[in-house]
């Protein structure tokens, strides 16, 4: 079975790189320029065709990649001919390399809404055990609660609107207002509750906690919570869709801030082959973790595209950006060595995250 999980993975990655080069295929065609192959994965071609217009369309046996090749597009020192990429304006070719990533966010859009509609993500609390000894908060909660806001913050995963982020500096007195839905009677109630230090209880045997001799004492609200999700009407997916995969964006940005301020270690990150095997174990665990790894994936992708780092689409823009203001180009030569150097930093990259997470 775990093989099938395998084969899904990577027909998870390959979709995603269908659609990134898809963006510069279509966007490309729009503005004419001409394209001498479409494919789909790296190496020895496995299914090839030309198509009328004389574009060779491949699937290619490394299947954790692709690519959409330009005419010229890898011109060296001059090149006349008025069909090479490299000699098309340079606002249709900022056009072409912004439209993959573009192409993956607005796919990671898409995902988001059939996420929300059809299971949901973290943007509720559940509640699993009341402490007896919060008297305040045992008179109004009940196992099985909903909790959709606290202090008038929705709860979100994605925005990092946690209980813990929420309530991050509580004290004894405070009043914590908390919008939620009774389980009994199913009506959205909002009550105020005052943060209190009390006995702690063990929520499997409802017994007092004691440490050496001593009561455990518990400062907030006495209760314990469960991240869940519930599902979103079709109009409230539709509304959220946008917002939420913002938040997925920020969620990539943020992680590669930490990344590159060493306040997140490498083992964080994978490659390509600690992505497949992520996903197909989390497969194996929960077939419907597929609708959450989709629109994570394309903005992903669709963000550490646009990064400004040698041969990836950022980069392009950025060298392409600096002719179109220079009125001439850096000379193609160099520039072709940069991406070059680039591309093979970024597989060393990817090999070595994927080793470490072999042996860790």
């Amino acid at each position: 079975m775990i093989v099938l999980y395998i084969i899904l993975a990577i027909v998870i990655l390959l979709i995603m790189v269908l659609i990134h080069e898809l963006g510069h295929y279509l966007v490309g065609r729009a503005l004419g320029f001409k394209i001498t192959e479409f494919s789909v994965g790296f190496g020895k071609a496995i299914a090839q065709k030309t198509n009328k217009r004389g574009e060779k369309v491949s699937l290619r046996i490394f299947p954790l990649g692709g690519y959409c090749a330009f005419f010229g597009e890898d011109a060296e020192g001059e090149d006349t001919n008025p069909e090479s990429f490299v000699n098309q304006k340079p606002w249709k070719r900022i056009l072409v390399y912004i439209a993959g990533p573009l192409f993956n966010i607005l796919s990671a859009i898409i995902f988001s809404f059939i996420l929300l509609v059809s299971l949901g993500y973290g943007n509720i609390y559940k509640v699993t055990f009341v402490n007896p000894n919060f008297t305040q908060s045992a008179s109004v909660f009940s196992v099985g609660d909903i909790i959709y806001e606290i202090n008038d913050k929705k709860v979100d995963y994605v925005w990092d609107s946690t209980v813990e982020t929420i309530l991050s500096n509580i004290k004894d007195g405070d009043e914590i207002k908390i919008k939620f839905r009774d389980i009994e009677t199913g009506e959205i109630k909002t009550e105020t509750i005052t943060v209190v230090t009390e006995q702690q209880v063990d929520p499997e045997t409802g017994e007092n906690i004691v440490e050496d001799g001593e009561p455990v004492k518990q400062t907030g609200l006495g209760l314990s919570l469960q991240f869940s999700s519930e599902r979103l009407s079709f109009i409230d997916a539709l509304a959220q869709c946008v917002p939420f995969t913002i938040g997925l964006v920020w969620m990539v940005l943020k992680s590669l801030w930490l990344l590159i301020t060493f306040q997140l270690p490498i083992s964080a990150i994978g490659g390509p082959i600690t992505t497949v095997s992520v996903v197909a174990s989390t497969l194996g665990q929960s077939f419907a973790s597929i609708l959450l790894f989709m629109p994570l994936i394309a903005a992903n992708l669709g963000i550490f595209n646009l990064l400004p780092f040698p041969a990836l689409d950022g980069a392009h823009v950025v060298f392409t950006t600096i002719e179109w203001i220079r009125k001439k180009p850096i000379k193609r030569n160099v520039e072709n060595w940069i991406h070059f150097i680039g591309l093979i930093i970024l597989f060393a990259f990817v090999i070595i995250v994927d080793i470490i997470h072999f042996f860790v």
